[in-house]
């Protein structure tokens, strides 16, 4: 059995590395590597440290607009699909990368496998929700990693090939959670104490594009005071076009892009994290960590009625306040299931396509 593998984006390698592995032991896995982050912080660092195999294909599409990407990859995946042949096409998360494989594949009749399907935050104008939306509705099989997100499909009509298999992102940090800290100086490079700074991330277009958001973060930032932030590309150029990276720099440790196991350790050490990113948001909540999200929703329904993450948009006076006055008042559940959706995700498919 052939699997075609289609990621281009952090997200989607750390969710594949453990599904990779697993699959290997029964399948011929070939992976199209769509080049949506193409420096090397954001890519190959992560199928380094993640021991993925190296892509067979690399479209080197890099960056754009949502259309120009979506339409650039879509035409070398069909190309790649019509060569290859696969048995199943398999997409991870809600990136442009992960439409355009499950598009490529249905018009050419060749079934989609889902993981990470069924996730919502309800707020169309995020072009993530539109890439969740569309590919749940082309797939054929849909592995969920909550029990919400199996009644959002449902509430959307979608109940056929639908599995509440876990969330793979548990199998990745379970694996490499230990070895993250053994391996890696990130604290000790930037002189860093455990439980002695805030960890941040910037990058989503609603707060790094606009004036107004980005500088009320700053500001929020240099109030707080304590906070590390590893600067993305894209929040980096926003930065020093609205003329606010000097004032953020005065307040704030930035430091370069991270790798996986840095960002573990260095979300694992925080003593709280403040994101717009629905990746950490999950990740916070697995580590025990409490998180301020930047957004006025979230995918990640479960780790806000855990009360474990809070929203308050790009709102100052809400992320100060909330900095101030928020920590969990119990334990989190165990939400995300037991750290074995890989296995459950590789047994499915062998059974659909026997």
């Amino acid at each position: 059995m052939k699997v075609l593998t289609v990621v281009g984006a952090r997200p989607n390698f750390i969710k594949m590395a453990p599904v990779s592995r697993e699959l290997q032991k029964s399948m011929t896995e070939v992976i199209v590597h769509t080049g949506q982050h193409y420096d090397y912080e954001l890519d190959k660092i992560f199928f380094d440290e993640l021991q993925i195999p190296a892509p067979e294909y690399h479209l080197g599409v890099g960056s754009g607009s949502h259309g120009y990407q979506t339409g650039e990859m879509l035409k070398k995946i069909d190309g790649i699909i019509a060569h290859e042949k696969p048995d199943i096409v398999l997409v991870y998360g809600d990136t442009n990368s992960t439409f355009a494989g499950a598009l490529g594949a249905a018009k050419m009749h060749v079934p989609v496998a889902h993981i990470e399907a069924g996730l919502r935050s309800f707020d169309r104008r995020m072009p993530e929700e539109i890439n969740r939306v569309l590919t749940d509705h082309i797939s054929d099989l849909l592995f969920c990693p909550t029990q919400a997100a199996v009644r959002h499909l449902a509430a959307e009509g979608i109940t056929e090939g639908v599995h509440l298999t876990g969330d793979v992102s548990v199998d990745a940090m379970k694996a490499v959670a230990e070895i993250a800290e053994k391996r890696t100086d990130v604290l000790a490079d930037n002189g860093l104490s455990k439980k002695g700074y805030s960890l941040a991330t910037v990058h989503r277009a609603e707060n790094t594009d606009s004036y107004l958001n980005l500088s009320n973060i700053v500001d929020a930032f240099s109030e707080i005071g304590d906070v590390v932030l590893p600067v993305h590309p894209r929040t980096e150029k926003y930065l020093k076009k609205f003329n606010l990276w000097d004032q953020l720099a005065d307040h704030v440790k930035i430091i370069r892009p991270v790798g996986y196991l840095d960002m573990i350790t260095l979300e694992k050490n925080a003593r709280m994290i403040l994101t717009d990113s629905g990746g950490v948001q999950k990740e916070a909540y697995i580590l025990n960590i409490p998180c301020i999200t930047l957004r006025e929703n979230t995918e990640w329904v479960e780790t806000v009625a855990d009360g474990w993450n809070v929203l308050v948009g790009s709102d100052k006076d809400r992320i100060v306040g909330m900095y101030r006055d928020f920590r969990p008042a119990s334990s989190p559940k165990n939400v995300f299931g037991d750290g074995n959706a890989r296995t459950r995700i590789r047994e499915i498919i062998e059974e659909y396509s026997a």
